[in-house]
């Protein structure tokens, strides 16, 4: 399945989730994330996430969709991040 993920979470946090996030999809742009990823490794990230963060102060969401078949992404500007390898 492909998703995007995006986070807002206190400064304290982010670099460790910044880590953890690089390791599962790849980053687009600050606090953003995306990619292919098997249901098995999303629900194995969700969880370590939900350790890294305080739930009542920090935000992760993630879109999840069946494919990127009928999707399409336009950047208009400086392109951050790219296709590197996903750790």
């Amino acid at each position: 399945m492909f998703v995007i993920l995006v986070y807002d979470v206190d400064k304290q946090r982010v670099a460790r989730v910044l880590k953890k996030c690089r390791q599962y999809l790849y980053w687009v742009q600050n606090s953003v994330f995306e990619g292919d990823i098997t249901p098995g490794r999303l629900k194995r990230l969700k969880k370590e996430l939900k350790d890294l963060i305080d739930e009542k102060h920090d935000s992760v969401i993630i879109y999840e969709f069946g494919s990127t078949k009928y999707g399409r992404r336009d950047v208009i500007g400086l392109e951050k991040g790219g296709q590197e390898l996903v750790l």
